[in-house]
């Protein structure tokens, strides 16, 4: 029943966007040991409290995504994807944050990163085999960030990488530790190749009283760098700017 958007194949035809600086994959040596920089999302506080930027935001509107560390190579392996490191004025951003930021830039909303107490590790192969050990065990790991107020949103736009063919687990903490009743949540994905697998059923599995919009966006993490037209096509063709 549900319609899944691949890169390049959003309904949107707008070519009107203000053009942006283009993208290039960083190679490791450009990395930090740090994880994926937040500076430019929605402040959060010392308490771990999301804050709306008012003047440039669509009030109605959350972008959510979570997004991947920054020193993991996936190359050649396809258990976790979605890791890319994008470069955009010199500022490092992974897949789903360069999708989220750019869909706040073309619509307007609030961004929120869904992060993590315990940070992920920075290297592949403990990272695969982290997330795959959390999948078993079907873990809930803490959140450090906190959203101030749901109640101020109707619509809900959910970002995350396809992880072991699921949501990746923080992901299902985020979806268990607030209701969405009543809004409608519209999911985008990166992945290697398994495109949304079924997390799109799992969304609305957890969020039953929310609607879960078939208008989504699905990118292979090797399209991201020449995504950005089919992302504002598919942010506007969203209809809720």
């Amino acid at each position: 029943m549900l319609v899944l958007a691949a890169c390049g194949d959003s309904g949107a035809g707008n070519s009107s966007a203000p053009s942006t600086p283009s993208l290039v994959v960083s190679d490791s040596q450009e990395l930090s040991s740090a994880p994926e920089s937040s500076e430019s999302s929605a402040p959060v506080s010392s308490e771990g409290q999301a804050s709306s930027e008012a003047e440039a935001s669509s009030e109605h509107i959350l972008i959510a995504y979570f997004t991947m560390p920054e020193d993991v190579d996936t190359a050649g392996v396809d258990a976790i994807s979605g890791a890319s490191i994008m470069m955009r004025d010199g500022v490092k951003l992974g897949s789903c944050e360069f999708v989220a930021k750019t869909v706040q830039e073309t619509i307007g909303g609030d961004l929120f990163q869904i992060e993590t107490v315990q940070q992920y590790p920075l290297d592949h192969d403990p990272l695969v085999d982290q997330a795959a050990d959390e999948k078993s065990q079907e873990a809930r790991p803490e959140l450090a960030t906190q959203l101030e107020n749901i109640d101020q949103y109707d619509t809900v736009i959910l970002g995350y990488p396809n992880w072991w063919a699921d949501l990746p687990m923080p992901v299902y903490t985020f979806l268990e530790e607030y209701d969405f009743a009543g809004k409608s949540i519209i999911p985008f994905v990166t992945h290697g190749g398994s495109g949304f697998s079924n997390t799109v059923g799992t969304i609305a599995a957890l969020q039953p009283g929310a609607t879960v919009s078939e208008n989504t966006l699905s990118i292979a993490r090797g399209d991201v760098v020449n995504c950005e037209e089919t992302v504002i096509d598919w942010a506007n063709s969203l209809g809720l700017d």
